[in-house]
């Protein structure tokens, strides 16, 4: 007998694995954070699914995320990625990578860590939330709201609050796994 889970993993093992494994499960590694913000970035426009199938392309390409070497990149840098198809090829979006290393670094110089500031947003703990099917489950709220306009102020690009949202849910700040799926209790529990 399978596990039920959420509808948006699908059939995809790939999809299935990340929703099994990593999606709101809470995370607090500033690296892995830095990641998954510019993953949620890349990604505007476009499905999920697209970004995870390169998101070891991403990994390879971005230095494996570190950000003290992105937050260096030249246009010359730029330039070459523009010519890698393992990866998405906007330039806005690229260079945005680079705005995003420079002000993460920022962020972890005034507050300690990404991770204590990021997390301030929902208290400091993961909001259990009780959806009973992805309908109800919320393109943004008041707190991805706030999250988007202190990271917009700060000079972050590709934050609206839909992508600061999913980032959210992405991250474990918020527990959108419907209340039929198995990991929605697991993860309720911590």
């Amino acid at each position: 007998m399978t596990n039920k889970r959420c509808v948006w993993a699908g059939d995809d093992v790939l999809y299935q694995r990340y929703h099994d494994t990593e999606w709101g499960v809470p995370l607090h590694d500033d690296d892995k954070l830095f990641e998954l913000l510019i993953l949620e970035g890349a990604q505007a426009g476009l499905s999920w699914i697209t970004i995870l199938r390169k998101r070891e392309n991403y990994r390879a390409a971005l230095d494996n995320f570190n950000a003290q070497k992105i937050a260096l990149y030249r246009p010359e840098k730029i330039a070459s990625l523009m010519q890698n198809s393992g990866i998405v090829r906007n330039r806005l979006k690229l260079n945005s990578v680079v705005i995003n290393a420079q002000q993460f670094l920022a962020v972890q110089a005034e507050f300690g860590s990404f991770n204590q500031f990021i997390w301030q947003f929902v208290g400091g703990a993961p909001l259990q939330n009780v959806r009973r099917d992805m309908s109800q489950v919320p393109a943004s709220t008041a707190e991805s709201d706030a999250m988007s306009k202190a990271l917009k102020k700060r000079g972050f690009k590709f934050v609206g609050s839909t992508i600061c949202y999913a980032f959210m849910q992405a991250t474990g700040m918020v527990n959108d796994h419907t209340t039929d799926c198995f990991r929605h209790l697991e993860i309720s529990k911590g």
